[in-house]
């Protein structure tokens, strides 16, 4: 009895300091506490809560990179794919021996250069897009940009030395599942004029003729006022950067249509305008 008497009395004062010091806690904080009244003006009001309207989600960046279940073709696409690793090619002509180097890719050098920022021509990916978008199969570039050295290298011939692909504005590629059917790739080249609405209405761009005067390939290419079409068989066109047993479509582009005028290489623009690393 005795120890259950101590217990009480023990847990009374324990109970009793705690109810103290939760009193003494509410003191000081009401102590300390500052009211702070709220001013209007006379000619305040509250604005009105407008209903709820529904507005869908803007996509995130990350689902805007695919185009037909694929990664979607961008600049980086069109990249140079010259490379130090490649062994020199060695030429002989009068009795003389010359040695062709390639450049160092994209490790060394930036795509073309337009108002300050990389530029490849948005027709050439608009493009290719567009096919792989239609045809829900991978579009395989394989050659964008080259630099004037990786150009050498990758063509010696003359009738490369002028080379569109130096200024971004040639883009040679296939689409896979479709590598022996390059003629669906070109009609699809041709719906695209057909459907678009700022070209649909213009037979500039609706019309396609064929090019009849001698060309490297035996195909007889396509045009109209935008762009220039070679299809290269699986034995045309054979060089550095096509090195595949596959036909390949070839895309030069003649008029800029955002500027308004032709487009046309030059040495200046082959040479300077891109950046060196």
């Amino acid at each position: 009895m005795i120890k259950f008497l101590y217990a009480f009395l023990l847990f009374a004062i324990l109970a009793g300091c705690s109810g103290l010091e939760d009193s003494e806690k509410k003191k000081i904080r009401k102590m300390n506490a500052i009211g702070e009244h709220i001013y209007r003006s006379h000619n305040e009001y509250i604005f009105p809560i407008g209903k709820s309207v529904r507005r869908e989600r803007e996509n995130y960046h990350w689902e805007h990179a695919y185009v037909g279940n694929f990664h979607r073709i961008t600049e980086d696409c069109f990249r140079c794919r010259g490379s130090q690793q490649n062994a020199s090619i060695t030429q002989h002509s009068n009795g003389q021996e010359t040695h062709t180097f390639d450049c160092g890719g994209m490790d060394q050098h930036s795509l073309p250069f337009k108002e300050g920022k990389e530029f490849i021509y948005s027709a050439l990916i608009d493009l290719l897009n567009y096919i792989q978008e239609k045809t829900q199969k991978k579009v395989i570039v394989t050659c964008g940009h080259r630099c004037p050295k990786h150009n050498t290298y990758s063509d010696t011939s003359k009738f490369n030395r002028t080379s569109k692909h130096m200024i971004g504005a040639e883009v040679d590629f296939y689409v896979k599942g479709l590598e022996w059917s390059p003629e669906t790739v070109v009609q699809l080249i041709k719906d695209y004029y057909r459907e678009q609405p700022r070209f649909r209405s213009n037979e500039n761009f609706t019309h396609f003729h064929r090019y009849e005067k001698d060309t490297n390939v035996s195909t007889l290419p396509w045009y109209n006022k935008e762009i220039f079409v070679k299809l290269f068989k699986k034995d045309e066109g054979r060089d550095f950067d096509n090195n595949h047993r596959y036909p390949f479509i070839s895309i030069q582009l003649k008029w800029d249509r955002d500027q308004k005028e032709p487009v046309t290489y030059s040495w200046s623009q082959a040479f300077n305008g891109y950046l060196r690393y």
